[in-house]
C-alpha cells in the first residue's frame, strides 16, 4: 500500500515575485491601496502546524499523517520576520498579530515576541503586539510570553460543552485545559482576553448562550465568528452559517445588549455590551455583513508570502527578496507596489462563481 500524497500546490497557492520599482522609494509612514484603505495591521503566521484538527480549519481528512507540512528551512527565521516587520512598520503598520497554525508550537516563540516588541512604529511607539492561540499550551507559555513583551492574547474556544469541544477539535482535547490556559493568561498579567468562537449551525450553535454566559462578568470579551469560506478544505456551505444577527438575538433575549462604538476605524468586530454593565461581546460577520471597505490587514505566511486578503488566491514572495540580497528600501518598494494595487473585496462580491476559487487555507495564513 502506498502513502497518499497531497501536492503542496493544492493547498498553498503560488506566489509571484513582487516588482521592485526603479528607483525604489523609501517608506513615508503611510501606504494606501487602490481603494484608499491604509495599511495598519500585519498578521504573521509562524507555523503551518497545529495540534488541533478543527473541521472548519484543518480537517483531519486532509491534514492527516501523510500531509507534507513545510520543512524548517522553508520557514522565515525570526530575524527575517523581524526585518520584514520593521519594514511594514515603516509603511504605517501599528498592530502585529502572531498566528499559525498554532503559533505556540513554534520553538522559542518567546524570542520572536521579544524581538518584535523591540521595534517601533513611525510615531516612536511599540507596536500593538498580540497573538491568537488555541490555548492548549498557555499554561506553560503565558508568563514567558508576557515577560517577552506580548501585549494581548486571543484564545479560540468553540464550545463550553466538553463533548462538543472535543468533537470540533477532533483530537479529543478537553475544554478544561483551554479554560485553564485562559486562567494562566490572567495570572500572567494578560487581560481582558478575547475569546473567539466560530459558530457552525447544527454543530456548536447550541453553545452560543453557554459560552456567552460563562464569560459574562469575567472581563473577557467573547467574539462570535460566522463560519467562513476560507480555503477549499473545510466543506463550507451557506446553510452552515449562523448569521451574527441571529447570535445577537439569541443573547439579547436572555440578557439585553446595546451597540457600542468601534475602538478604531476598520475594527473587524461589531461591539456590543450587556445593558446591565456585565461586559462586552462582539460579532464578526464576514459573510452577512462584509467589512471589506475598511480592511487594513496584510498577511505574511509562514514561508514569507504576502497576501492582501484572507480569501486570496495567490501571494507575493517576500522571502525570495530577503534571501536574494535585496536591501530594505527595495523590499519596502516591492511591498508598496503590491499594496498600492490592492483591490481585494471578496466578501462584497461573494457568489457561486467565486466560491469555487482555490483560496489560501486559513491554517497557512491565520484567521
Amino acid at each position: 500500500m502506498t502513502d497518499r500524497f497531497i501536492p503542496i500546490t493544492d493547498l498553498r497557492p503560488g506566489a509571484s515575485l513582487p516588482v521592485i520599482p526603479s528607483p525604489p522609494t523609501a517608506p513615508t509612514g503611510y501606504l494606501a491601496d487602490a481603494r484608499q484603505r491604509p495599511l495598519h495591521d500585519l498578521r504573521i503566521s509562524v507555523t503551518d502546524r497545529c495540534n488541533f484538527r478543527c473541521t472548519y480549519c484543518m480537517p483531519k481528512s486532509v491534514f492527516d499523517r501523510t500531509y507534507a507540512f513545510l520543512p524548517q528551512r522553508s520557514l522565515l527565521s525570526f530575524e527575517e520576520i523581524t526585518r520584514l516587520a520593521r519594514i511594514f512598520l515603516a509603511h504605517g503598520v501599528t498592530k502585529i498579530r502572531i498566528t499559525g497554525g498554532e503559533p505556540l508550537l513554534r520553538k522559542n516563540i518567546e524570542r520572536l515576541i521579544e524581538m518584535l516588541a523591540g521595534l517601533r512604529t513611525v510615531d516612536g511607539f511599540a507596536p500593538d503586539l498580540t497573538l491568537t492561540t488555541n490555548g492548549s499550551l498557555l499554561r506553560r507559555k503565558a508568563r514567558t510570553l508576557r515577560a517577552a513583551g506580548l501585549g494581548r492574547l486571543t484564545v479560540s474556544l468553540d464550545a463550553l460543552d466538553d463533548t462538543v469541544f472535543r468533537a470540533m477539535n477532533d483530537v479529543d482535547f478537553p475544554v478544561t485545559d483551554v479554560l485553564d490556559g485562559i486562567d494562566a493568561a490572567v495570572e500572567a498579567g494578560f487581560g481582558p482576553v478575547k475569546v473567539n468562537m466560530v459558530v457552525k449551525r447544527g454543530i456548536n450553535d447550541d453553545q452560543i448562550l453557554p459560552v456567552s454566559e460563562h464569560f459574562r462578568g469575567s472581563g473577557h470579551i467573547v467574539r462570535f465568528i460566522e463560519f467562513m469560506d476560507v480555503g477549499a478544505t473545510n466543506g463550507w456551505r451557506l446553510d452552515d452559517i449562523v448569521p451574527s444577527a441571529e447570535v445577537l438575538r439569541r443573547i439579547g433575549e436572555r440578557h439585553p445588549i446595546v451597540p457600542i462604538d468601534p475602538n478604531y476605524p476598520g475594527e473587524v468586530a461589531q461591539r456590543w455590551r450587556y445593558a446591565d454593565g456585565n461586559g462586552e461581546i462582539g460579532v464578526i460577520s464576514s459573510v452577512t455583513r462584509p467589512f471589506c471597505q475598511d480592511c487594513s490587514r496584510a498577511r505574511l505566511s509562514t514561508e514569507g508570502k504576502l497576501y492582501s486578503c484572507l480569501f486570496a488566491t495567490s501571494g507575493h514572495d517576500l522571502r525570495e527578496l530577503v534571501r536574494s540580497g535585496h536591501d530594505d528600501t527595495e523590499i519596502a518598494g516591492a511591498i508598496a507596489h503590491v499594496w498600492a494595487r490592492r483591490d481585494d473585496h471578496y466578501s462584497e462580491t461573494r457568489s457561486n462563481d467565486t466560491l469555487g476559487l482555490r483560496k489560501v487555507e486559513m491554517s497557512y495564513i491565520g484567521g
